[in-house]
């Protein structure tokens, strides 16, 4: 059972969290919300407040979502969950219910956000800013190799308002 954690006692390696273990975007209200993988995205401290970063291309379904609502949650399962992360990495919210399909329940944090209950940590945010990636901004040509379609993600930032953990 998850419980409200004091972000400040948080000893997870970010790096390893996102980019190894990786995350799930959750956005929506209640039971109208979709879900998406996510292995890029940062926490950290920005204006004052501790944050969250998560990236969207916009044809993704979620995105829809993360435009609709005010906050969005990011849960961080465990290891056994690897099949239900990549069945959420590579199908869409348009043709299935991925949360049901996952066998996951969803609860709700501040703002009625959905977040994903099987979770082992739970990051709930308020979105506080958002900008659409430039390519004519990368410094670095080899990332353009990310994008052969043009499809350049939306970046949110995120107050992290609550966490749960187990």
């Amino acid at each position: 059972m998850l419980q409200k954690l004091d972000l400040n006692a948080l000893q997870e390696n970010v790096f390893s969290l996102i980019g190894d273990r990786w995350m799930l975007i959750t956005a929506g209200e209640g039971l109208s919300c979709n879900t998406m993988t996510a292995g890029w995205g940062g926490l950290g401290v920005l204006w004052g407040r501790n944050v969250a970063t998560v990236y969207i291309r916009p044809q993704r379904y979620t995105y829809e979502f993360m435009e609709q609502n005010s906050c969005f949650s990011l849960s961080f399962l465990a290891e056994e969950y690897r099949p239900q992360l990549k069945l959420c990495g590579t199908k869409s919210g348009r043709d299935t219910d991925k949360i049901r399909e996952c066998g996951f329940q969803t609860k709700t944090g501040a703002g009625g956000t959905p977040y994903i209950a099987e979770a082992e940590l739970v990051l709930v945010c308020r979105k506080l800013y958002y900008s659409d990636l430039n390519p004519s901004h990368f410094l670095d040509p080899s990332i353009e190799k990310y994008y052969k379609d043009s499809d350049y993600h939306r970046m949110y930032i995120g107050e992290i308002t609550e966490a749960y953990g187990v």
